[in-house]
């Protein structure tokens, strides 16, 4: 699953890349300011913001590519850059229906499921090689003991924050 999904982050890197490209070349060739911002400016900014959603698109395909070589739930700091990757296609995935349309929403929409999938099923695998949860390996009805929790207002008599 994460293999699948790093190819997924790979192509959509090289096309928003590609539009990146399209659109700063665009912006440079008309030479039409836009509230007195410079088009050198302008064209410079897309190319970098280009550059920018490519190399983050790519890092995350590494953090998966890197998952699925080793069969392992990714790492604290790479869930964190995948749960931000998936947060980031939902609110496109909601700016891109109005702007763009339904096949560029189910497409980023596609890509959300495909980066929740590889993050749930690691972690459900994970969890059942470590003997948690209800897996093949652990009856449902079998509680661990826990030493009990001590009262949070001992030793301070009948105050009680509740009282008048």
């Amino acid at each position: 699953m994460a293999g699948a999904t790093a190819v997924v982050l790979v192509v959509e890197a090289a096309v928003l890349g590609f539009v990146h490209i399209v659109l700063g070349r665009t912006t440079a060739n008309q030479s039409m300011s836009i509230a007195g911002m410079d088009p050198d400016v302008m064209s410079k900014a897309t190319y970098a913001m280009g550059a920018g959603t490519a190399g983050f698109l790519l890092f995350c395909a590494v953090l998966l590519a890197v998952a699925a070589v080793r069969d392992k739930a990714p790492g604290a700091f790479a869930r964190v850059v995948l749960v931000v990757a998936a947060v980031t296609h939902g609110l496109l995935g909601a700016l891109v229906v109005g702007l763009v349309g339904w096949g560029a929403f189910a497409v980023m929409m596609l890509i959300l499921c495909l980066l929740v999938l590889s993050l749930m099923v690691y972690a459900a695998k994970d969890r059942d090689a470590a003997g948690e949860g209800n897996g093949p390996g652990r009856p449902a009805d079998d509680v661990r003991d826990t030493p009990p929790r001590p009262p949070l207002l001992e030793g301070f008599g009948d105050f009680k924050p509740t009282n008048p």
